[in-house]
């Protein structure tokens, strides 16, 4: 091969690598900014012995890519009644580059039995996925976000105002949106020079903009509460006699669709009769009498009470305790 065909051939396959290193500055997970330098070298023969030159040194600035998702963190429709309730989403900046992001939330669906009124859209100031009043912090309007890394998430409150007319049963949804600040579009739009250091921002996949539905279901709830007694008098036989035992069972069963919030179970000690400490039991399981230990507290002169809390509907608690007959 002769010195000229040599040449070529190096420079031939110097740009091909050139181009080869060039070609993924905007591949997915490449940071926005980032610079991509190259530089071509060749050797030859000249006839007086073994030569080398370097090309020019070529840079790429990788361009930003502008991409998002928007995921409900619910577990599925959220059990509510009239009156105000929390939707729950993430917000995911799956671009390669810093990025904030215009919230909408827009509480007229088709196909919903009732609409709600959308009443802020809030940031989870203290990450504890639970919407705090007073902590979290609300977004005014036009509702953006801080400006996210790529890969970062960010957890956000849609708070509404179910109607009183809702009825049980009805159902609606709330879609949230999000969208770059810097710009939407088919994906491949270019915002020149609008990307990180003075680089492109480029459309992705997404087209910089996603949204997801969060349900709400209105369900009605009461409760019923039973009492029954089983006597074990010391003879082996069930008579109401002095020294006999009463089982008290307090059984609470939450009807509806709904749920219901703070649910107590309180009973008075009878007169004429006795506490046994360390009989309080809920679903079985014993409770301790102290108050704070657990759900349950019990003594003489307070009687019993049991917390239940949050009870969905088509859910029954037993609470039992015993007495001795004074």
């Amino acid at each position: 091969m002769d010195t000229n065909t040599r040449l070529k051939s190096l420079l031939t396959a110097s740009v091909i690598a050139l181009a080869t290193i060039a070609s993924p500055a905007l591949a997915e997970g490449v940071d926005a900014g980032t610079l991509i330098e190259n530089t071509a070298s060749a050797t030859y023969d000249d006839g007086t012995g073994l030569q080398s030159i370097d090309s020019n040194t070529v840079t790429v600035r990788v361009d930003e890519l502008l991409d998002v998702t928007v995921t409900s963190l619910d577990p599925g429709a959220i059990a509510t009644r009239p009156g105000e309730e929390v939707l729950t989403f993430e917000i995911t900046n799956t671009g390669n580059g810093p990025e904030a992001f215009e919230l909408v939330a827009e509480p007229a669906v088709a196909g919903n039995d009732f609409d709600t009124t959308v009443t802020d859209i809030a940031v989870d100031t203290n990450g504890n996925g639970i919407y705090d009043p007073g902590i979290d912090e609300i977004l005014t309007a036009p509702q953006t976000t801080a400006i996210l890394d790529a890969d970062a998430s960010l957890t956000v409150f849609v708070i509404v105002e179910v109607p009183g007319s809702a009825v049980d049963g009805d159902t609606s949804d709330v879609d949230l949106s999000a969208r770059a600040v810097t710009g939407t579009g088919e994906p491949g739009t270019v915002f020149a020079g609008q990307g990180v250091d003075g680089s492109d921002a480029i459309v992705g996949a997404t087209g910089a903009q996603d949204n997801e539905v969060g349900t709400l279901q209105v369900g009605s709830a009461a409760v019923a509460l039973t009492k029954a007694v089983s006597i074990t008098d010391p003879f082996g036989g069930d008579s109401a006699v002095p020294r006999a035992t009463a089982t008290f069972t307090l059984t609470a069963t939450v009807n509806g669709s709904g749920s219901v919030d703070d649910l107590i179970v309180t009973d008075a000690i009878p007169d004429g009769t006795t506490y046994t400490p360390g009989t309080l039991a809920l679903d079985g399981s014993a409770l301790t009498d102290a108050s704070g230990d657990d759900a349950g507290e019990a003594s003489d002169a307070s009687g019993i009470s049991v917390d239940l809390g949050t009870v969905a509907g088509g859910t029954t608690r037993s609470i039992t305790f015993d007495v001795v007959i004074d």
